[in-house]
């Protein structure tokens, strides 16, 4: 799979074959929701929590004897029948909604994804982005100057992802609208299905990266 390789200012530099175990996967609908619906229950943090009667202060005395007061029998304050007592199977801290991701599923799916990218002309690859200091505009401008390769509409969202960390790119770009710089090596699903466009900076460097985390 042949991509061309564009500069900053997107011109043409070059080509490059792109792996097909990477860049060439048939899309599998059912295992990318899949795994989309571990990563975001694995997200999901528990809230709502109320207390039993074992949780809620007070009732360490029988509010009044047992018999003789006319009254119904009592043990303590805390009983879910007492205003203040605790909460009958009400939701608790200790509720686990993780599920556990198979390792190989995951891989797949993200190079599912990618590849899903590849063939709907949503990923651009830059030889480099210099930039000698942190300048929003200047980062607005090299996207723009990839317009008509990335997409006119620039409001679906840019996910660049570089081979290591840059300062400059990654201030440069975090007031951008909906742009985020990321990491080859922290690349997952959920960042790549949440930005229409993906720009890969240096791409060789970065797909050694993706080959040696997920060991390919």
């Amino acid at each position: 799979m042949e991509e061309i390789i564009y500069n900053q200012k997107g011109g043409k530099m070059g080509k490059i074959d792109l792996p097909s175990d990477i860049f060439g996967l048939e899309m599998n609908n059912d295992l990318v929701r899949q795994v989309v619906s571990a990563y975001l229950a694995n997200k999901r943090k528990v809230i709502a929590h109320t207390k039993d009667r074992g949780e809620v202060s007070g009732g360490g005395k029988k509010p009044w004897r047992q018999k003789g007061t006319g009254r119904a029998r009592h043990g303590s304050i805390r009983s879910p029948l007492w205003k203040g007592g605790g909460v009958t199977f009400g939701p608790t801290k200790e509720r686990n909604f993780s599920k556990k991701i198979n390792k190989k599923v995951k891989r797949k799916a993200l190079f599912m994804s990618l590849s899903s990218k590849v063939r709907d002309k949503e990923i651009v690859l830059i030889d480099k982005i210099e930039l000698d200091e942190v300048k929003t505009k200047k980062m607005l401008g090299i996207i723009n100057n990839l317009k008509e390769k990335i997409g006119k509409d620039l409001k679906k969202g840019v996910l660049i992802v570089q081979p290591g960390s840059d300062r400059n790119i990654s201030l440069s770009s975090r007031n951008i609208q909906k742009t985020k710089v990321i990491r080859a090596d922290n690349l997952n699903l959920l960042e790549v299905l949440s930005y229409k466009y993906l720009l890969i900076l240096s791409p060789e460097e970065t797909i050694k990266l993706i080959e040696k985390k997920y060991e390919i």
